[in-house]
């Protein structure tokens, strides 16, 4: 199915002014999560008509994945369902949050999670257990890209450094250090560079 073609869950830019909005990453989502995940306050629009209607902010889990002091990394392959990425490193597995996932209108943070879970299964198999952390939400409206996202950033602490790629999007994974990162920031994608920039305060941080 053309990527454009999905129905993908957004809120009105409106209701994240109201909340505060910020530019890079703030590490109060409380706040955020309780208005975001309500049922009145989010909804699905046309992926298409979202990603060109800065006045709705689409929401996207971004997820990464640590063992240790590492960050799992990969490139975006020339499958990459956002175009504007291909050839970008990333140290997050995100994706849209899809109309028909039941998750998306369960007030309790556990359902959202596992439909997060659900997302990230999609591209990456986890074979090892991990925790699952909120640890910051993610805005960047200098990009094209990021005036029409609002990212949700999870850490997931793995116990084995074992994963797997699904996606064929997904190529050149492999856990990375700090320094190993830093000497490939320049080709990362933008929210990966916001991500590095603060890495060991979200690595550090919990509930």
């Amino acid at each position: 199915m053309n990527p454009t073609a999905e129905n993908v869950l957004v809120i009105k830019r409106s209701l994240f002014n109201k909340l505060g909005s910020f530019q890079g990453l703030n590490f109060e989502p409380r706040e955020y999560l309780d208005a975001i995940l309500s049922r009145g306050n989010n909804f699905f629009l046309r992926r298409s008509q979202a990603e060109k209607d800065p006045t709705r902010k689409q929401i996207i889990p971004y997820v990464l994945l640590t063992h240790a002091d590492r960050v799992l990394f990969y490139i975006r392959g020339k499958k990459a369902g956002e175009q504007r990425l291909v050839a970008k490193g990333s140290i997050g597995i995100g994706g849209h949050m899809n109309e028909g996932d039941e998750s998306l209108f369960a007030l309790d943070e556990a359902a959202y999670r596992a439909g997060v879970e659900r997302e990230v299964a999609e591209e990456i198999k986890i074979d090892t257990k991990f925790e699952d952390r909120i640890v910051a939400l993610l805005n960047d409206d200098s990009t094209e890209v990021g005036q029409v996202h609002l990212g949700i950033v999870h850490v997931f602490k793995l116990a084995e450094p074992k994963v797997e790629k699904r996606e064929a999007m997904i190529t050149n994974l492999a856990f990375l250090d700090k320094d190993e990162l830093n000497a490939r920031r320049d080709s990362l994608e933008t929210w990966s560079q916001i991500c590095l920039d603060s890495l060991e305060r979200l690595l550090d941080r919990g509930d």
